[in-house]
């Protein structure tokens, strides 16, 4: 008989014989990362349980942009219509000085070149109702988020991790899982627990606050920016599908008992009038930072998003970032507990992760210490900005789970451990129409492009393109692309296959 409250995906929590509960993976924190995660593991048929701590989902808008390569994730979850029916194009940016504006401009550009995809642009969405979404969609796969639930401690052995909770009601409880995932953010209770100390926190960036708030007088065409307010810059940008703007200001020092006022802040940074703010929600004072955990896995614990990486608010990479920890891990997880590949096959996380967050932190920092206003030649500013945060070039050329097995490879050629881009293919109607329909789903897919596919297991989808247009891009041979989009294998030669789909689990 379960307890009240307790979360399964594809069957129900068990107990094991020292009465506790048990699971496959144990997720902390429900926010977009855990979210993602839980999704992801849903569809593959892995039982696990979300916790949060709160009584609610996260209530804010503050990680409102969706960069294109979380669009794709999204996508392959099942959730883009929704995203897209809830969000907007970002709005062009408007300069204010002294109660006049100053022109409009765009922050972010797409940039020439770009890696393809039918998402080239960055979208705009509060958090709260992508994580809203993501609930809805975890639902309907079968699980759901268990509230109000902390925990307490852990211990791991070799065979499993077992991690004790705590209900608001003052109930406890005990959870065994073969692996936990810290995705409870930037003050992980996991993390603690595990001893890992974060590196980086004294950043020196200034503080911020930041709110959801309701105004009149101010147009919904345009973000608004008053970059040389007294006091430091601040924005008004209005959020798609909402009444609200998203209100954020930067300060000089740390002054944190009169930076909570919203209202004071909009009427001496702009030409608005204090009572033109008619509701201020989910005001937020906070001091940003720029802090990466020098490891992601300990034994049988893992650490995912802000757990893993905290990041400033500039240039969007924040829940980027995280969701795609979540999605880089979650099929490693599934062929493990799945399909039977070696438990080594998890450590590749961590070395494909860990240079990625590394290397968007120090993007991030830079875009939060020049602020919000490009340069002169914003356009080619924009572009430049766009191409920088997008995500699509994110790759993984030295993991140990990426085979280059081609020679003399042109310079710019696609290879293994780059994201495989997404091309329209010839065909008739009913027919994929572009490769990432083809992609779409938690499996692995061979596509063999102007040649023969060798025989694999009905768990990989094969497909095969003779077209000049696929080739130019991709290139002649056998690409094995992983759940997660990126080449994990690129060979002329059939033989290399078999030994690769072994190392997952496919053989």
């Amino acid at each position: 008989m379960l307890a009240k409250g307790v979360v399964f995906m594809t069957s129900e929590s068990q107990l094991d014989d020292r009465g506790a509960t048990t699971t496959e993976v144990l997720i902390v924190g429900a926010g977009p990362t855990g979210l993602t995660l839980a999704c992801d593991l849903a569809r593959r048929g892995v039982r696990c349980r979300l916790i949060e701590q709160s009584d609610r989902l996260f209530p804010g808008s503050r990680g409102k942009g969706l960069q294109p390569r979380t669009q794709e994730v999204f996508d392959d979850l099942g959730v883009s219509d929704a995203i897209r029916a809830a969000g907007a194009p970002f709005p062009p940016m408007m300069s204010w000085e002294n109660g006049e504006r100053r022109g409009a401009w765009h922050l972010i550009g797409q940039a020439p070149g770009s890696p393809l995809s039918r998402y080239p642009s960055v979208w705009m969405i509060p958090q709260w109702r992508t994580q809203q979404i993501l609930h809805e969609r975890l639902r309907q796969l079968g699980g759901d988020v268990e509230f109000d639930t902390s925990l307490l401690d852990l211990r791991q052995t070799a065979e499993d991790v077992t991690a004790e909770l705590a209900h608001r009601d003052g109930t406890l409880r005990t959870v065994t899982a073969r692996y936990l995932v810290a995705a409870d953010g930037g003050r992980s209770a996991v993390r603690h627990a595990l001893g890992i100390a974060m590196v980086g926190k004294d950043s020196g960036l200034r503080p911020a606050l930041v709110a959801d708030v309701r105004i009149d007088g101010l147009d919904r065409e345009n973000w608004h920016v008053w970059p040389k307010a007294p006091g430091g810059s601040m924005l008004l940008c209005p959020l798609p599908g909402t009444d609200d703007f998203q209100f954020s200001a930067q300060f000089e020092t740390d002054d944190s008992d009169t930076s909570r006022d919203v209202r004071g802040i909009i009427a001496t940074r702009s030409h608005l009038l204090a009572g033109a703010v008619t509701d201020v929600r989910c005001a937020s004072y906070y001091q940003p930072h720029a802090a990466l955990a020098p490891r992601f896995r300990c034994g049988r614990v893992f650490l995912a998003g802000d757990a893993a990486h905290v990041h400033p608010p500039g240039g969007g990479q924040g829940l980027n970032t995280s969701v795609q920890d979540a999605y880089n891990l979650g099929w490693k997880l599934g062929q493990v507990l799945r399909h039977g590949a070696r438990p080594r096959l998890l450590d590749s996380y961590q070395a494909e992760r860990l240079p990625v967050a590394a290397e968007v932190l120090e993007l991030s920092t830079r875009l939060y210490r020049v602020g919000r206003k490009p340069e002169v030649g914003s356009a080619g500013e924009a572009a430049r900005r766009g191409r920088a945060t997008n995500q699509l070039g994110v790759g993984y050329r030295q993991s140990p789970m990426t085979a280059e097995a081609r020679d003399r490879l042109p310079e710019g050629a696609l290879r293994a451990g780059d994201r495989a881009p997404d091309v329209a293919l010839p065909g008739a109607a009913g027919h994929p129409r572009r490769l990432f329909d083809v992609f779409r789903g938690p499996q692995f897919t061979l596509l063999a492009i102007g040649v023969k596919p060798p025989s694999v297991s009905a768990r990989v989808r094969t497909h095969s393109v003779h077209d000049d247009a696929v080739a130019e891009i991709y290139g002649e041979g056998l690409f094995l692309v992983r759940p997660d989009g990126y080449v994990g294998l690129a060979t002329h030669d059939p033989a290399d296959v078999r030994p690769y789909l072994t190392a997952v689990g496919l053989g």
